[in-house]
């Protein structure tokens, strides 16, 4: 988000407590910003690894606890160059602002430079050696930005052939010293070492330095964390088998996820071959195989994710270009982050001001993969709810800062009519000062959250809210064939779940399906015909049946059957020696 806020300071005070709080690895960015000096982050102080990089800007408090940090791998750079960013942390009319870094431990910058500029108060110790931190010091491939942090202060200036280097003193603390883990090994170490020795290096896989000469003793990972081995690549999930001359599954498969192997991928990501990733690529699309989201190759053109900035202008221009589209679309890779929208005015002569119908355009949308979360906190005053995403399933979380679901100070919502909604994978719920919203109470939400090892109350967040005796005495309450699940909003259809499900024939004859609690209550008088009956299939097609997938692995009267899908989008026997598809 860079120097952006998506918020009041509270609000993301307590959104990065909840969430660094007993954290080794941040996979992705750490961004601290615009933070006043009462503040207290010693939570941050088992934060380890940093697998983006660090931004620390606008900030009053004096010091930054981030004394066990080992490594930054700098997978995305802020500005394209910095993986550590530290600007403009002091108070403006006043006398408090940052004072120390408090990078104790910091040994391993894997990729990108350091900006340390304009921070008034940031006092310096003993002279720290940049060159040995980053990762190729010596060729002059990255930058060093460091200037205007203390008044009085010279700087001296080294001109690099690729890159500007602007080195200054310490600005760890004025206390601890740094030790050097590179710039002092013997010409025969690789990389880091652990004494001056040529017996003394440490393994090749390691980052950051070590304790000894094994892959077991790093203190951090040049690649991967394989169960406290540092290996090249995480075991893959099929192995060469010399005997057969087939590539055949290994029973000791793990995928990669950041820089760690696990035996199986988080939820709320993506399975791409043998690793955890976000998104597919594009030429795969997601697919959903035995419960796990899996990337496969797609039949033809992949869909495509759409993307938009959440101002006036670009989010007019982006659903304008939405309703012009002629096929619809069920999930976005990007998702609009819309807050403190103008719905009546315009503040561009040549953007018209929103019109809420388009917002419509969103009822075909069941699922939110690579979104930083769903924030509302300005919405059309003439709807009462979020009915336009009433068909939104999954919200992945893949990509967000903690929450994703967060509504704030919307008061012309009554209820939220997210009837759809059946998961949230990663990330928390906040709702809050929403004076007239009611239903959202009854709702368990430990069913759309699952299985999480945070604490429940950690995971939702709802105050200001509409008291719940307004609610009941306004009779917004859920309807009676709704279960304990309770309701997005008013009448069946509202329901989480429902306590039984009623269908009508077309000839009035009542049937009741005795099954365990529905998802939906129907409001349509028909029982429909099964997949067999399809004019044309939605996706593919095996044998008279529409399918999602073709069969793979299933047990048949003759053996095991692997099928793929042709062209056509027909599903084919594979050959009979094949072991997989």
């Amino acid at each position: 988000n860079f120097l952006s806020t998506m918020g009041n300071s509270e609000i993301m005070y307590n959104l990065m407590k909840t969430r660094y709080n007993n954290c080794d690895i941040v996979i992705g960015n750490l961004e601290i910003t615009m933070m006043g000096h009462t503040r207290d982050f010693n939570f941050l102080e088992s934060i380890k690894e940093v697998t983006g990089y660090i931004l620390f800007a606008i900030n009053e408090f004096s010091r930054l606890p981030l004394h066990h940090l080992r490594i930054i791998r700098g997978s995305t750079l802020y500005e394209d160059q910095y993986a550590l960013a530290v600007m403009v942390n002091y108070q403006r009319d006043g006398e408090h602002g940052l004072q120390e870094l408090g990078l104790t431990h910091l040994t391993e910058i894997l990729r990108g430079g350091v900006k340390i500029i304009r921070n008034k108060y940031l006092s310096y110790a003993p002279q720290v050696n940049w060159l040995d931190i980053v990762k190729d010091g010596t060729s002059c491939s990255f930058t060093l930005h460091i200037v205007n942090n203390i008044r009085n202060f010279k700087v001296k200036s080294l001109i690099c052939i690729y890159s500007t280097v602007l080195v200054s003193r310490q600005v760890f603390t004025s206390v601890d010293s740094l030790t050097v883990t590179k710039t002092v090994c013997a010409p025969q170490c690789s990389g880091r070492c652990f004494g001056r020795n040529p017996s003394e290096c440490c393994h090749v896989e390691c980052a950051g330095g070590c304790t000894g000469p094994k892959d077991t003793d790093c203190f951090a990972c040049r690649n991967f964390n394989n169960s406290g081995s540092c290996v090249p690549q995480c075991p893959q999930t099929v192995i060469y088998n010399r005997l057969t001359y087939r590539m055949e599954p290994n029973p000791n498969a793990k995928y990669q996820y950041g820089s760690i192997c696990v035996t199986q991928c988080p939820k709320n990501v993506v399975v791409d071959g043998s690793s955890c990733v976000s998104n597919c690529p594009s030429n795969k699309m997601e697919v959903e195989k035995n419960g796990v989201k899996t990337c496969e190759p797609c039949k033809g053109l992949c869909p495509k994710g759409i993307s938009c900035r959440s101002n006036s202008s670009s989010l007019y221009r982006y659903l304008t270009a939405l309703l012009l589209l002629t096929v619809s679309f069920s999930s976005f890779d990007f998702f609009p982050v819309c807050h403190g929208t103008s719905w009546t005015d315009s503040n561009s002569e040549t953007v018209p001001p929103l019109d809420p119908e388009k917002l419509k355009i969103f009822n075909t949308v069941e699922e939110i993969t690579g979104v930083y979360f769903l924030n509302i906190q300005s919405w059309p005053a003439s709807m009462s709810d979020l009915s336009v995403f009433s068909n939104l399933q999954t919200i992945q979380g893949r990509k967000l800062y903690n929450y994703a679901l967060m509504v704030v100070k919307i008061n012309s919502l009554t209820s939220l009519g997210l009837r759809s909604l059946q998961n949230i994978n990663d990330g928390a719920v906040y709702i809050k000062g929403n004076k007239n919203l009611c239903y959202h109470d009854t709702v368990n939400w430990t069913r759309l959250l699952g299985s999480r090892p945070q604490k429940r109350s950690k995971l939702l967040v709802m105050a200001n809210n509409q008291k719940k005796g307004e609610c009941v005495k306004e009779k917004h309450v859920c309807h009676p064939l709704c279960s304990s699940d309770g309701c997005w909003g008013p009448g069946p259809d509202q329901c989480v779940t429902a306590l039984q499900k009623m269908a009508v024939h077309h000839n009035a004859t009542r049937l009741q399906l005795l099954q365990k609690p529905f998802r939906f209550y129907s409001p349509f008088f028909f029982c429909l015909q099964g997949a067999n009956k399809c004019l044309v299939c939605a996706s593919l097609k095996d044998g008279p049946h529409c399918v999602s997938m073709c069969p793979e692995g299933v047990m048949g009267q003759e053996g095991t059957i692997f099928k793929y899908p042709d062209k056509e989008g027909n599903c084919k026997p594979c050959h009979n020696n094949c072991t997989q598809r």
